[in-house]
């Protein structure tokens, strides 16, 4: 075990393709503990973020199995990437119908998000409301990449540009920045799809 701990993570990841099961016990000694505390840190649940820890492996395990890993020489920022993704589908899943938030965009105005009200509906509103929501969300998927994760880092998982800066690589100005540039692209994507998301 020693002397594979002195191998890099592409010679590990091409042991383990090849059956070498103690090749993948190093690269999970590796970065377990990185992994682990970035998905808790996000999710802020441990039995949550057990699941995911797992999920993250089972499809790393998986892609290398099926000889479909091509990341070379990047396997670290592979594997973050896997387990960055599985949070935001976590949290699609469980808080697609909480977009809902109380922030401003930064520039005084309200959010597109504070447009949509929460009322005594009846049955039409409550059919009009989950169409809005299914056709923001589809909005939200066509935004650049950087716009859309920082949007869902925000509004789905409820982080704070701090916490999304630092999960993202970027500083608090550029996290601020792509957050600003995706609600005015919602907007204008909103206007352009003639979708009503209030006022």
């Amino acid at each position: 075990m020693d002397a594979l701990n002195q191998l890099t993570d592409e010679a590990l990841v091409q042991m383990y393709a090849n059956g070498d099961d103690s090749a993948f016990d190093v690269l999970l000694c590796r970065y377990k503990r990185k992994v682990f505390s970035y998905i808790n840190m996000v999710v802020k649940d441990k039995d949550v973020a057990s699941d995911l820890f797992q999920e993250t492996f089972i499809k790393v395990v998986s892609t290398i199995r099926q000889n479909r890993y091509k990341e070379n020489g990047k396997f670290v920022a592979w594997l973050m990437r896997i387990a960055h993704n599985l949070v935001i589908d976590h949290f699609r899943r469980d808080s697609a119908e909480n977009l809902v938030s109380g922030e401003a965009d930064g520039e005084g105005e309200p959010s597109i998000f504070d447009t949509i009200q929460i009322y005594d509906k009846n049955v039409e509103d409550e059919m009009i409301e989950k169409q809005v929501y299914a056709d923001l969300v589809k909005l939200v998927d066509s935004l650049p990449e950087a716009q859309r994760e920082v949007l869902k880092m925000r509004f789905y998982q409820d982080l704070s540009f701090k916490e999304i800066a630092e999960a993202t690589g970027v500083s608090i100005n550029t996290a601020l920045g792509r957050m600003r540039y995706a609600l005015i692209n919602l907007r204008t994507l909103a206007n352009e799809n003639h979708i009503f998301l209030g006022a």
